[in-house]
């Protein structure tokens, strides 16, 4: 029976992409003319082998083709036969670059840009001639010369087990047959009857031959996946070949294997390979398909909770089944006792569900080894980046949003706020600015701070530009925050020269804005000549969040729970009308602009005197404002459902769930609403 591949080839495409990290992460940690790191270099080759496995089952031959000659020339790295340069390193960074490329054209059925892969493979195969050791002459000697070894004869006995885990042989004897000329003869004495087969099972051993100068630990690499699932000889082939048998050698190993039988094996698990799996046995994951079409690795630990939890949930139902059959008050004790345990089951269920989208956010900071190592010699810097925390776990749709915001960053902070070494070791500091990246909890959101030790921001300059476009008003007194605040301006920028890192006054709006589409907040921190910190608080998911309930009039708004502070009855005597800036109560030593927020929304029948309603203070984005409301409706936790996705955009309010009575309620968006209702800085 005929395997569909489709099946399989998305895997295919998702176990590569991890592969293509892998080996960028392992080639960013070698350092060029030092010692070989084995370990590193083995990882690197792992990825690259288990991608051209892959291509060549799925049949991309020019994938297979390219990452063959990469592989190559990590295969000369660890056997010492060639240096690790930079340049070797560089080319590699670049090719892992293209083979990305190819494999999302494979993906999408696009084209391939032939002209750059062309380029890379003479790249490659330039290293290859010009860093291959050339044989040096020897002086004469007595001694006899040791016989050359001419191949290799290869017993090869799997275990009944080696399959289960989707090895297969083919796809071994194809890449033998790469390394030279292969002869292949099955040995069927273990067969069974065919009553007794078990079809997931190996009943074939192998007695190989291949013809050809591959070294030793080429060919134990092919085998490297069924250690410990076989038993496998190497005998060196060290005179005069000699078939191994009488026998036809088979058609050719690239096609298909010697008999039907082992080629029903083959094919009946040839696409069941996962490759974590055999990589690494506690990295077994379930796929969960999302809407994109993408998938989420979840670790089996999540999904049997989440099947025990069911369990439970089922077993409640039970009980209020029993219970609602001739119910009579003297059971009233167990229906509450059985609804609680409801309420338990119900809220531990929606917890492990949401576990289940959450992903560390190493997914989005592995990127940026590769692009600060890019950058910085682009613009003559050293760098040394120091990530923590990448293993903080955040929901799905929050990492992807957030990526390209932390990409704006860091370059911004590699451009301006780092100094070239001269200018660093003028001032004291090493020649090696730090860049660094950290995420942790905190208060139930997720905080990632980037910060630099370079010059800081320059508070003068912002200053200035404030003032010559408007921004600011001259004679004020402006806090350094309110200032730092200009840079999130669009068109603001006081770069004195442009470039294509940055400088023209785009990005950190937008950067501000992406942030704050996923319920977040950004607030700068800097000291001159010290380097400068931004510092990202994000929700942990977008699906629920903890809400305070509060009426309007006859309307229900939601205010998320992370944003308020307190809520306090005031004096109406206590508040002062200030021109061109509205209401504001002297709160704690601090001016606080108050909003009526059933002016904002046109609500009728609200609460207008401010002693009689009550003043929730928020704050977002470092900032703080009293929302005047009517009264407190409690807390619960809220289903967020998009209003802009059903309806539209609009200013201030950040979705909208359905309350339990069946009303709608929307819910605010505190740091829309400060931006758009108090424009003062």
């Amino acid at each position: 029976m005929a395997i569909d591949l489709a099946q399989f080839i998305q895997t295919f495409f998702e176990e590569s992409f991890e592969g293509l990290d892998v080996m960028e992460a392992g080639l960013l940690a070698l350092e060029p003319d030092a010692a070989v790191d084995l370990e590193q270099i083995n990882t690197i080759f792992r990825a690259a082998h288990s991608i051209k496995g892959g291509s060549g089952t799925f049949g991309f031959k020019n994938v297979t083709d390219f990452t063959h000659l990469m592989e190559t020339l990590l295969d000369k790295m660890r056997e010492g036969r060639m240096a690790i340069s930079r340049a070797a390193v560089n080319t590699l960074l670049e090719s892992v670059d293209c083979l990305r490329e190819m494999l999302v054209a494979a993906r999408e059925n696009a084209q391939v840009d032939d002209e750059r892969v062309q380029a890379l493979r003479d790249r490659l195969m330039q290293l290859l001639e010009l860093k291959q050791t050339a044989p040096t002459a020897t002086p004469a000697s007595d001694e006899p010369t040791p016989p050359q070894t001419l191949g290799w004869c290869i017993q090869f006995q799997p275990y009944p087990q080696m399959m289960h885990s989707g090895n297969d042989p083919v796809r071994m004897f194809r890449e033998l047959a790469e390394l030279g000329e292969l002869t292949v003869r099955p040995d069927v004495a273990r067969l069974p009857r065919l009553a007794d087969l078990q079809p997931e099972d190996c009943y074939l051993s192998w007695e190989l031959e291949l013809v050809g100068l591959a070294p030793h630990d080429a060919v134990a690499e092919v085998f490297a996946w069924v250690e410990g699932d076989c038993e496998l000889t190497l005998t060196p082939l060290v005179e005069a070949v000699t078939p191994v048998s009488a026998a036809p050698p088979l058609p050719s190993p690239a096609v298909r294997p010697g008999t039907a039988e082992e080629g029903q094996q083959g094919e009946l698990l040839l696409e069941r390979r996962q490759t974590e799996d055999r990589r690494k046995g506690d990295r077994r994951a379930s796929a969960v398909t999302t809407p994109d079409g993408g998938s989420i690795r979840v670790g089996i630990d999540k999904v049997d909770a989440v099947i025990n939890l069911v369990g439970e949930l089922v077993t409640t139902q039970s009980m209020l089944s029993a219970l609602g059959e001739g119910f009579d008050m003297s059971r009233l004790d167990k229906l509450h006792e059985a609804l609680d345990q409801l309420d338990r089951n119900t809220r531990d269920l929606q917890e492990h569900v949401m576990r289940i989208r959450m992903l560390p956010v190493s997914s989005v900071f592995s990127r940026f080894p590769r692009l600060v190592h890019d950058m910085s010699g682009k613009l003559g810097k050293e760098v040394d980046l120091r990530i923590n925390g990448e293993q903080t776990e955040l929901d799905k749709t929050v990492i992807e949003k957030i990526g390209d915001p932390l990409v704006h960053l860091i370059r911004n902070s590699l451009d301006h706020g780092l100094e070239p070494p001269d200018e660093r070791v003028r001032a004291g500091k090493p020649a090696t600015g730090v860049i660094s990246l950290d995420a942790y909890h905190k208060s139930g959101s997720i905080f990632i701070e980037v910060g630099d030790d370079g010059r800081g921001l320059n508070r003068e300059a912002l200053l200035r530009k404030g003032l010559d476009t408007g921004l600011l008003k001259a004679g004020e007194d402006y806090s350094d925050e309110q200032i730092y605040e200009l840079i999130f301006h669009p068109g603001l920028s006081t770069a004195k020269q442009i470039s294509d890192v940055s400088g023209r006054g785009v990005g950190m709006d937008v950067v501000r804005r992406n942030i704050q589409d996923v319920g977040g907040s950004i607030q700068i921190t800097s000291q001159p000549g010290k380097g400068a910190r931004i510092t990202i608080c994000l929700p942990l998911t977008l699906a629920i969040l903890d809400g305070q309930l509060v009426s309007i009039g006859q309307d229900c708004y939601i205010i998320p729970l992370l944003s308020v502070i307190e809520s306090v009855q005031i004096r109406a005597d206590a508040v002062n009308r200030v021109a061109g800036k509205g209401e504001i109560l002297r709160f704690r030593g601090q001016p606080l602009p108050i909003l009526r927020l059933y002016e904002l929304f046109g609500t009728e029948d609200a609460v207008t005197d401010l002693e009689k309603g009550l003043l929730v203070v928020v704050e977002a984005d470092g900032r703080q404002v009293g929302l005047f409301v009517d009264d407190l409706e409690g807390q619960q936790q809220i289903s967020i459902k998009s209003l802009e996705k059903n309806f539209r955009r609009v200013s201030g309010v950040a979705g909208a769930t359905i309350l339990g009575d069946g009303r709608v309620g929307l819910i605010l968006d505190i740091s829309g609403l400060i931006r758009v209702n108090n424009p003062v800085l």
